[in-house]
């Protein structure tokens, strides 16, 4: 399973991208204006940190608005994936930009069957958000389960990306399911580094290396 994080804070990116584990990242209008600057610009920036794929949201409403827009989104750079909102006019605008060679990825997903829609349209990227879905009082991770066993089952291209992630369990059930990707906000990443057994060990360690002198 790749590793992406969700965010547009450019020194969080580069904490996570020294480490060797972040494959992508994700981003939308929210997070880039939470840092105060332009999104073209952040969206650039990152790119030169992390060479994977970088998605970056649509914001406009009808098919023939999104397409225009992620077509100019798509030009900032090669690596940069088009993020659609899922809904009838996003599916459109998804298949037109397919058709057009340009990566998408399908957001806001909630159940199997937008992600089966997803996949017909010509997502690249598909991203149920399993924190939601749990808020909603239903099975996030089943959601992820399903979709991802249909893209095996009929052998389709599109990759599940487990997105609204809220913990470190979150991300150990999305491997376990079979997610090709899951985004990650900074502070999960950074949690998944740590037990309190490792930081005990590590502190034993130097607490007995302290004990010999240095040759």
């Amino acid at each position: 399973m790749r590793i992406f994080l969700d965010t547009a804070n450019i020194d969080d990116i580069r904490r996570g991208a020294a480490m060797g584990v972040v494959d992508g990242v994700t981003t939308n209008p929210s997070l880039v204006a939470a840092e105060g600057v332009e999104y073209r610009d952040r969206v650039l920036e990152i790119c030169d940190v992390v060479d994977g794929p970088i998605s970056a949201e649509t914001i406009s409403e009808t098919a023939d608005e999104i397409v225009e827009e992620g077509r100019r989104i798509a030009s900032w750079h090669e690596n940069v994936v088009v993020k659609v909102a899922m809904s009838e006019a996003g599916l459109a605008a998804i298949s037109r930009l397919s058709a057009e060679g340009i990566s998408t990825n399908c957001t806001l997903v909630f159940s199997a069957n937008q992600a089966l829609l997803a996949t017909r349209a010509g997502a690249t990227l598909i991203s149920p958000f399993i924190g939601r879905i749990d808020d909603a009082g239903q099975d996030g991770m089943e959601v992820v389960r399903e979709s991802v066993q249909i893209m095996e089952t009929y052998h389709l291209p599109s990759q599940i990306l487990a997105a609204s992630v809220r913990h470190t369990r979150h991300v150990t059930e999305a491997a376990i399911a079979g997610a090709h990707i899951a985004t990650l906000p900074p502070k999960v990443l950074f949690q998944l580094i740590h037990h309190p057994l490792t930081d005990v060990g590590i502190q034993r360690f130097l607490a007995d290396a302290a004990k010999y002198t240095p040759v």
